[in-house]
């Protein structure tokens, strides 16, 4: 018997090599079948073992084939040779001890797992293995909320007083002197509450018999409010239903005294100096992870980094500040600022989801499922916000 621990390239070789001797001694029986020579009992037993060793060696790559080698759920293919073996008109012609004539082995299409008109094909009987759940999309982290302060309210407006002028006349006097005179300049200002919503229709049967998908609608749909909020924080421009976010509010960028900025990192130090010589120190920069990236990645002239650390888990800070990275902010463009004080978000009703029928939903055996929040922003002190351009890009 053959040794099972052979390689399938090995059992292979074997096979084709048994194969080829079973052709020659069947050859040098039918040669002297056609001379009227009967066939020796010492090539009968040659024959008999050849066949033998043979079905052998087709055994062991079946067997190999049902371990793996083929997908498990196809079932072993047989090899040309067991095929042979196996044959009835081979085992007849064999069983006769034939002196002349040949065995003829019709060979039939392979099946296989394809799908097309080939014969053979039968791909489309095969189920395909489906995953449970579905594989989402990702979720960009909102950052802009977390940085202003938050509040309530419960009317459409939120009113504030903003000093836009003061006068300070404050002086030395002499005794019994009269007082200077100062003033002080008052604004009121409205900041509107903005609703942000959407919908998506669903039809109840499918609700109902995949649950799971409920609970998907529900997530995008708050996903899908969060982050437009976002984006009107940042960069609402404040016509129409916008708010007017922290860009449009904020002060351009100058720079601050005769001082030059000779990089963008430059640029940031003289920007939150400006927001400070206003009186409100800055809490943090926001900027678009591009450009974060360029500046962490920034190195010497023997190419040390000079800000990044690629082994620091640290808190991403520059010049003392905290770093927020959002793909909401344009590329090249930088925000700095009192985020912390002098900017607030007021929230008239959080993000809800609801479920009701619209028009002809009821009769369609469909839903609407809608969400939306309502909101206002605050810009107390447009100057203590800075924005400008880094000028990494021409």
């Amino acid at each position: 018997m053959s040794d099972p621990k052979l390689t399938p390239e090995q059992l292979a070789a074997d096979l084709k090599k048994a194969q080829d001797d079973i052709r020659a001694k069947a050859d040098e029986a039918l040669g002297r079948a056609e001379k009227g020579e009967k066939l020796t009992e010492g090539l009968k037993e040659q024959i008999d073992e050849a066949l033998l060793k043979m079905g052998e060696l087709t055994e062991q790559v079946a067997v190999l084939e049902q371990k793996g080698v083929r997908d498990p759920g196809q079932g072993a293919s047989r090899s040309l040779g067991q095929m042979f073996v196996d044959d009835e008109g081979v085992k007849s012609f064999l069983d006769g001890r034939p002196t002349k004539g040949k065995a003829d082995m019709m060979v039939k299409a392979t099946i296989t797992s394809l799908t097309t008109d080939a014969a053979g094909s039968a791909g489309d009987a095969i189920a395909p293995a489906r995953l449970p759940g579905v594989q989402m999309m990702p979720n960009r982290r909102m950052t802009i909320r977390d940085l202003l302060m938050s509040g309530r309210t419960e009317s459409n407006v939120v009113q504030y007083v903003q000093e836009t002028g003061f006068t300070n006349s404050a002086a030395p006097v002499a005794e019994g002197a009269k007082r200077a005179e100062s003033d002080v300049k008052l604004e009121l200002v409205n900041g509107n509450v903005a609703t942000i919503g959407h919908y998506m229709k669903a039809s109840r049967e499918v609700l109902n018999d995949a649950p799971m998908l409920a609970s998907m609608i529900d997530g995008r749909l708050r996903y899908g409010v969060d982050f437009k909020e976002e984006v009107q924080l940042l960069s609402g421009d404040g016509t129409g239903q916008n708010l007017s976010g922290l860009v449009t509010e904020a002060t351009a960028y100058s720079v601050p005294g005769s001082l030059t900025a000779e990089n963008l990192v430059d640029t940031l130090r003289f920007a939150a100096l400006q927001v400070y010589l206003a009186e409100f120190p800055s809490s943090a920069f926001v900027l678009n992870p591009i450009d974060w990236a360029f500046i962490e990645t920034l190195k010497d002239d023997i190419g040390n980094y000079i800000i990044g650390d690629p082994q620091s888990g640290a808190t991403p800070t520059l010049w003392r500040l905290p770093v927020v990275q959002t793909p909401a902010m344009t590329v090249d463009k930088f925000l700095t600022g009192a985020f912390d004080s002098q900017a607030q978000v007021f929230d008239r009703e959080q993000t809800r989801v609801e479920v009701g029928y619209e028009n002809d939903d009821f009769t369609k055996g469909l839903v609407t499922i809608l969400a939306d929040e309502r909101l206002a922003l605050a810009v107390y002190r447009p100057e203590a916000f800075v924005y400008g351009d880094l000028g990494r890009i021409a």
